[in-house]
């Protein structure tokens, strides 16, 4: 079989056809070169050189063979940058889990800031809520999360990554939704309300638990939901009303109408990214980096 360096040898002298000249231009002397020539012609079995005192000409079989043999050579080299920038955390592919509702928010900038800075870095998504992201991390098929801060799990690290407001989506038509004054929590007292579910979105079931025992409110509870798409969905069928991050805002329902409330703490919703410590992929850590 063949080496690189036959090959490097004989495209030299096949675009050179002077066995000094490319002997100069590989910084070697000449009888090293001749003899990865005639080494190479050995293991191929054909001539590839009609070579006399004062001339150095391709065969037929050498004019094929130095086609295959820059393709070889170009593909060597791109192999070699590639693995380099895999490496580096240049290259590769990096498996990022999402909820719903940050898909509004921070997954956003997440993509820009792979696109502009890593760009040869593919990002797979995942669109999971927070228990089976933190199941994924665990088991390696994610390499990062961007979850609720009750992420928790051996060897996972969590980092901010953002905080938003609590808005209300109200249905068209309803008292609040037409209101000047500004909303309060004690406003939903009463109301039917679209709660989230203790099990599934336990980290915004707690939140709201909160906000409604501070504020003394209490709403009806009509379902328990899990992903705010479907919270929209049936406060767009006048089936109640929800709080909301103020990201969902953007999805843009038309029947709805979204109201900011005062609360104590403005922004009470956070979002990190989540990452499990021994987590070895170069672009999860060139990603981080950049985040």
């Amino acid at each position: 079989m063949f080496t690189l360096a036959q090959l490097t040898s004989f495209v030299a002298v096949a675009e050179e056809l002077h066995f000094t000249r490319a002997a100069e231009r590989l910084n070697m002397t000449q009888p090293p070169l001749s003899r990865q020539i005639q080494l190479l012609e050995n293991d191929l079995g054909v001539q590839l050189l009609d070579r006399t005192n004062r001339t150095v000409k391709l065969t037929p079989a050498g004019r094929t063979f130095l086609t295959e043999a820059r393709r070889i050579l170009h593909q060597s080299e791109h192999a070699t940058l590639a693995v380099r920038r895999v490496s580096t955390g240049e290259a590769g592919a990096i498996a990022v889990g999402f909820t719903a509702a940050s898909a509004y928010s921070a997954l956003g900038s997440l993509l820009e800031t792979a696109q502009t800075a890593l760009p040869g870095v593919e990002v797979l998504l995942h669109e999971l809520v927070t228990r089976d992201q933190l199941e994924a991390l665990g088991e390696g098929s994610l390499d990062l999360g961007l979850a609720r801060p009750s992420a928790t799990g051996p060897d996972l690290v969590s980092r901010p990554a953002v905080r938003e407001g609590l808005v209300a989506a109200l249905p068209a038509g309803h008292r609040l939704a037409a209101a000047t004054r500004p909303m309060h929590v004690e406003d939903l007292t009463g109301e039917d309300f679209l709660m989230y579910s203790p099990i599934e979105a336990r980290y915004f079931h707690e939140l709201l638990v909160n906000v409604f025992r501070t504020a003394g409110a209490q709403p009806v509870f009509t379902q328990y939901l899990t992903q705010v798409h479907s919270m929209l969905a049936l406060v767009n069928g006048g089936w109640g009303i929800a709080l909301v991050p103020e990201g969902a805002v953007r999805m843009r329902y038309g029947g709805i109408t979204f109201r900011p409330l005062q609360l104590p703490q403005p922004q009470p919703v956070e979002l990190d990214y989540v990452w499990r410590e021994g987590n070895d992929n170069p672009a999860l850590k060139a990603l981080l980096r950049q985040l």
